[in-house]
């Protein structure tokens, strides 16, 4: 399979994403809902450094500006609010809740991986195929082994988030969210919505469209996985 014509130097600046998200751990009140979503997509963000290094991907330049390229769309959110300026709507929810007491920490992380998968990762795809000037099937293998990655977020979520067997009950709220939501039936979501919006790319009307109606739908769902628990 063919890889993408690298048209500029190598983006190098996986350090600076990795140093943001180990400042914002730094800082964050370890209660805060933005530090647990953080806390989890760091380990992650680690894990695919570690991969590129490694020679785990095809193309490991391309890897690496898929990854930054993703990565940017979450700190994007996080500079829009500490601006004053209104994030996109997928990552509202988060930011409306992060304090508030009665939602839990694998809310908080479901809802931040909502978010970023549901949305950012299909943009992250576009903005990808303009840096490297290449299609996005030329990303597919880069892709498919980051989300191979991706999942185990999730899996981290239910290991070390979610209460133990003896407290999680089959009727538990908080059972019946989890299990609601599907990281990689919004994986292959995402890759449908890259693929669509780039065959889009000269109805830009359209796309904008589609684009806005994507990220209101994944606000939507976002929201649905903060809904206030009790105790």
């Amino acid at each position: 399979m063919a890889h993408c014509r690298h048209v500029s130097a190598a983006i190098d600046s996986m350090d600076t994403v990795l140093a943001r998200m180990r400042a914002l751990d730094a800082t964050l009140p370890a209660r805060d809902g933005v530090a647990v979503f953080n806390r989890v997509y760091l380990t992650v963000t680690e894990a695919v450094d570690r991969d590129i290094d490694t020679g785990r991907f095809p193309d490991a330049r391309t890897a690496s500006t898929l990854d930054v390229r993703f990565a940017e769309r979450y700190l994007g959110a996080v500079d829009a609010v500490d601006d004053g300026r209104r994030p996109p709507a997928c990552w509202r929810p988060l930011f409306q809740f992060r304090r508030h007491p009665q939602v839990r920490p694998p809310q908080f992380a479901l809802a931040g991986i909502n978010a970023h998968i549901g949305h950012d990762l299909a943009l992250a795809v576009l903005d990808t195929c303009r840096t490297l000037d290449c299609e996005p099937g030329d990303l597919e293998d880069e892709f498919d082994r980051v989300g191979e990655i991706l999942v185990s977020l999730e899996e981290r979520v239910r290991e070390e988030l979610m209460p133990g067997p003896d407290l999680l009950r089959i009727a538990d709220p908080l059972t019946h969210l989890l299990n609601s939501w599907c990281l990689e039936r919004a994986r292959d979501g995402a890759w449908v919505a890259a693929r669509t919006l780039w065959a889009m790319r000269r109805l830009p009307g359209m796309a904008g469209e589609i684009t806005e109606r994507l990220d209101e739908a994944v606000g939507f769902a976002g929201r649905m996985l903060l809904t206030p628990l009790p105790g």
